[in-house]
Order: C-alpha cells, then sequence, then structure tokens
C-alpha cells in the first residue's frame, strides 16, 4: 500500500479510496447502461455490442485486435467469441482481415457503418463529458488519469497475483 498523504490518517485514506471505488463501481454501471443501450439502439444483443463497442475502439486507436485479444476483453470462451464474431461479420458490423505479416493472425476492423452509427450516438455524450472535463483544471484532470493509470495497475497486478494461486 502507498503511504499516506502527508497530513491524512490512514483512516482518511481508507474512507477515501472507498468513496472513489464506490464512484467508479457507480460509473461501470452507468457504462454498462450506456452499452445495453447502445445494444438496443442498434439491435444487438448487449454482449455482441460490448464486443462491437471493443472492436471499433481498437481500431479508432490504430490497435485492432485479434480475435483471442476481444475474448479476453469481453471475457468470453473462444468458441463462444467465434459464435459472436460470426454475427456481427454477418449482419455487416465487422470485417476479418489477415492484415499481419504471420497471415495466420486475423485483424477485426469495423465497418464505415458502425463508426458512423457510434458517433451518432455517442457524440452527444462526448460533448456533454468535454464540457464536464473543461470545468476542471488541466492538471487535476492529467492527476486524475493517471492515478486510474495507476489504480488500474495495482487491479491487475492484484489478479495476476491471485490467478496464479488458483
Amino acid at each position: 500500500m502507498a503511504p499516506a498523504v502527508e497530513g491524512s490518517t490512514r483512516d482518511e485514506v481508507t474512507a477515501q479510496r472507498e468513496r472513489l471505488i464506490e464512484g467508479l463501481r457507480a460509473y461501470g454501471g452507468q457504462f454498462t447502461e450506456l452499452s445495453r443501450l447502445f445494444a438496443d439502439w442498434l439491435g444487438l444483443h448487449s454482449t455482441d455490442a460490448a464486443a462491437l463497442l471493443e472492436i471499433a475502439a481498437a481500431d479508432e486507436r490504430d490497435s485492432p485486435l485479434s480475435p483471442a485479444r476481444l475474448s479476453e476483453r469481453i471475457m468470453l470462451s473462444p468458441s463462444a467469441t467465434t459464435a459472436l464474431l460470426n454475427r456481427l461479420e454477418q449482419a455487416g458490423h465487422i470485417i476479418r482481415s489477415r492484415e499481419h505479416t504471420d497471415r495466420r493472425i486475423i485483424t477485426l476492423r469495423s465497418s464505415v457503418d458502425v463508426h458512423e452509427r457510434a458517433d451518432e450516438f455517442f457524440r452527444p455524450l462526448g460533448a456533454r463529458l468535454d464540457a464536464v472535463m473543461a470545468g476542471h483544471p488541466p492538471e487535476v484532470v492529467a492527476g486524475f488519469e493517471a492515478l486510474l493509470a495507476d489504480l488500474r495497475a495495482s487491479m491487475d497486478t492484484y489478479i495476476t497475483e491471485r490467478a496464479q494461486k488458483a
């Protein structure tokens, strides 16, 4: 555990951690509900929409996913992921290609239509979130980004350790 902030007691740090984690848990619930609404809007099952969002986001970062990586991110078995990808491909939402020098590696890309539909759905929220963030000093937002990165790294390490013990 990191040392307590100067002037803070262990109880204050613990209480602050609990408030922050509860806020993140509530935000995660809202993100899940937003994903469900997006799925309904597209006429997809929520798992299919969650996978589609993962594929589109990775595609936008120019770091496309493979089926195996998608399977890890959405916590589905490889066979269930294959069935999901078949549905998304048949619906025209994704494209599977072999872009890597190792032709065995499959790359997942979202279709142009999906990008347009996702932009239509999420653009108004993006504008609202931008306005909220603009109301905070850049150094506060940067500090929050750093804190989230540290929290994720700590959780990833703990999850890995627990999985190795299982």
